[in-house]
């Protein structure tokens, strides 16, 4: 399985919580100390806080050495995990056209990638329910074979994305599953692409494994040859 982590989601969050707590208390004790010209024992404080903020970012930059780059085959599943289930994300198509609505330009190609999302019921405990799961926001990404980066299109889809496209923010229940169609503006002698599809919570970037840490391998999609 790929997913957007290579450590269990719950123990990176609860990481992260635990040690901002740490250093919270730790910091409100420093000031304290401060206040109370506690010097010896604000510095003792200090240190912990150091030594508590080495050993996360450690722990941190160790797992994202250790993740790494993958491409993903056409129909291969990326897991995100959401601390208690996962939501499977693939690409199910890719076409190009050179006219969109009422655009045009021959200087540039409309890529219009499929994806589709799949809530995974058998990544669930059994006391969770038929619940709806709110996807969490997402970041997409188009990065051509010189490593131009690219932006889904802001331009009016009605041709490329008809009304069986549904948002990538709409809510699932288990077993459930959606397509979106996302439309790219790419200069038209781009011949190769991958997709990378992250989280977009800033917060992510500091969570042991999480892919969005700073080092860490990105798993991306591989679009396959475009040409029209």
């Amino acid at each position: 399985m790929y997913t957007n982590v290579n450590l269990a989601a719950p123990v990176g969050v609860l990481a992260f919580l635990g040690t901002g707590l740490l250093i919270l208390v730790a910091a409100l004790t420093l000031v304290g100390s401060l206040v109370a010209r506690k010097f010896r024992f604000a510095k003792f404080v200090l240190i912990a806080m150091l030594v508590i903020t080495g050993i996360y970012a450690g722990a941190m930059l160790a797992f994202s050495l250790a993740g790494r780059e993958k491409v993903l085959a056409r129909g291969a599943e990326k897991h995100f995990c959401e601390i208690d289930c996962h939501l499977a994300y693939s690409i199910t198509n890719v076409r190009q056209t050179k006219t969109l609505g009422t655009s045009a330009d021959q200087s540039t190609v409309y890529t219009i990638v499929t994806l589709k999302t799949r809530f995974d019921e058998t990544t669930i405990a059994p006391w969770r329910g038929n619940g709806l799961l709110y996807p969490n926001s997402r970041v997409l990404t188009l990065v051509d074979e010189r490593g131009s980066q690219h932006a889904p299109t802001a331009l009016p889809a009605l041709e490329a994305t008809p009304a069986s496209s549904t948002p990538l923010t709409a809510p699932l229940r288990p077993g459930e599953a959606y397509t979106t169609e996302i439309v790219f503006d790419l200069p038209a002698d781009v011949r190769s692409a991958t997709l990378l599809l992250n989280e977009g919570d800033f917060v992510t970037h500091f969570i042991i494994g999480h892919e969005n840490s700073f080092l860490h391998g990105k798993t991306r999609f591989q679009l396959g040859a475009l040409s029209l």
